[in-house]
C-alpha cells in the first residue's frame, strides 16, 4: 500500500480522500515538525504533503528512499528545494488558482484593519475604556479615493487591484512585465520607485525568489509616504523586517499589515509592540472553500503521480532527470 505523510493537520474531508489513495500519517502537533523527525518520517513514504514553514531541503530530500511526489499545500514553493527533488526524480506540485480570492480578501482586511485601527479599537472596547464617542479617538487613514500600489501582477495582485475599483482608488502596479488583466481593471504600470513614492497603500503579491528577497528594504521604505501602509500577504522574506521595524518606529511609514514573516513562524519581537501593525498567522487562504479546494488539488496531484500520469500542477516536469 502507498504511504503518504502530511506535515500538518488538514480538513477531515481532505484526509479522507487521501486515505483512498493509501495509508496516511499526519503530524498532529501544533508546532512545526522538527527537522530530525521530518527526515525520519519521510524515509519510506511515497508522497509528502508539506506546507509553508516546513522546509523540504536537500537534507530532507536525501532521506526520501521511495518518494514519488512532494505535493505542496500552497501556491508558493520556496520551502522546497526543487533542484534536489528533480535530481532524485521526485515530482513537485503546488495548488495555484484556488486561493486567489481568499488571499486578496485578507490583503484588504489587513489594509482596512491598519488604516482604520480596528484591532486597537477592539482592544479599547474590551478593556472597558470606551466612554462615548470622542472626536479625537483613534483617528485613522481614509482608503476611499486614495492610491493603491500593487507589487506583483499575478492572479492575487490583480484580484487585490480589482477590489480597489470599488473604493474609487487610483491603481498603480509594478511587475517584471506588463500584464493585460490588471491593466483592464484600470491599473497603471510604473516602476517600483514611482509606485512606492506615490502610493498610500502598498500590497505585496510577488513570489519569493532571489530577486524578490528583501525587495522592501530600508531604501525602499524611505521612498514611501509618511502616512503609507504596507501589506504583505506574499512571503515574509520579501520584506526586511528589521528595516520595517525601524521605519515604523521612526515614522518613515504609518503602519503595516503582515500575514507572513521573514523567519516564519518566528516573528520579529519589536513588531508585537507597535500599535499600527496588524499581525495574522499566515491565514491568507484560510477560508473553508479555499482550503478545501487546495486539499482537493493535493489529492488530484498525488493520484495522478501514483497512476503514472503527469500531475496537473507539476512544477518541475522539464527538470526531472530520472523516473521511478
Amino acid at each position: 500500500m502507498r504511504k503518504i505523510f502530511v506535515v500538518r493537520r488538514l480538513l477531515d474531508v481532505v484526509l479522507s480522500e487521501l486515505r483512498s489513495l493509501g495509508e496516511v500519517e499526519v503530524y498532529n502537533k501544533e508546532d512545526v515538525i522538527p527537522k530530525e523527525e521530518l527526515m525520519e518520517r519521510v524515509r519510506d513514504v511515497d508522497a509528502v504533503v508539506p506546507l509553508p514553514g516546513v522546509d523540504i531541503d536537500r537534507d530532507v530530500i536525501s532521506c526520501m528512499r521511495k518518494c514519488i511526489i512532494i505535493a505542496n499545500y500552497a501556491v508558493g514553493y520556496n520551502n522546497i528545494d526543487i533542484d534536489a527533488a528533480s535530481d532524485r526524480g521526485i515530482l513537485v506540485t503546488n495548488t495555484p488558482d484556488v486561493l486567489t480570492e481568499a488571499t486578496a480578501d485578507l490583503a484588504w482586511a489587513l489594509m482596512l484593519a491598519v488604516a482604520r485601527r480596528i484591532v486597537e479599537g477592539d482592544r479599547f472596547v474590551r478593556e472597558g475604556r470606551f466612554k462615548g464617542m470622542d472626536p479625537l479617538l483613534l483617528l485613522g487613514e481614509d482608503i476611499y479615493g486614495k492610491t493603491l500600489g500593487v507589487v506583483g501582477a499575478g492572479r492575487i495582485g490583480t484580484a487585490v487591484a480589482r477590489r480597489g475599483v470599488g473604493f474609487d482608488m487610483r491603481l498603480l502596479y509594478y511587475s517584471r512585465h506588463r500584464h493585460d488583466k490588471i491593466e483592464r481593471v484600470g491599473a497603471e504600470y510604473v516602476d517600483l520607485s514611482t509606485l512606492l513614492k506615490e502610493s498610500d497603500f502598498v500590497s505585496l503579491n510577488v513570489p519569493y525568489t532571489k530577486e524578490t528577497h528583501h525587495l522592501i528594504n530600508a531604501k525602499a521604505l524611505a521612498l514611501m509616504k509618511s502616512n503609507a501602509i504596507l501589506v504583505n500577504t506574499a512571503r515574509g522574506p520579501v520584506v526586511d523586517e528589521k528595516a520595517l521595524v525601524d521605519a515604523l518606529k521612526s515614522g518613515v511609514i504609518r503602519g503595516a499589515g503582515l500575514d507572513v514573516y521573514e523567519r516564519e513562524p518566528e516573528v520579529t519581537p519589536e513588531l508585537m509592540s507597535l500599535q499600527r501593525v496588524v499581525l495574522t498567522p499566515h491565514m491568507g487562504s484560510a477560508s473553508y472553500r479555499a482550503r478545501l479546494k487546495m486539499g482537493k488539488l493535493v489529492v488530484k496531484n498525488i493520484r495522478a503521480a501514483f497512476d503514472g500520469e503527469v500531475p496537473p500542477n507539476l512544477l518541475n516536469g522539464s527538470r526531472i532527470r530520472k523516473s521511478h
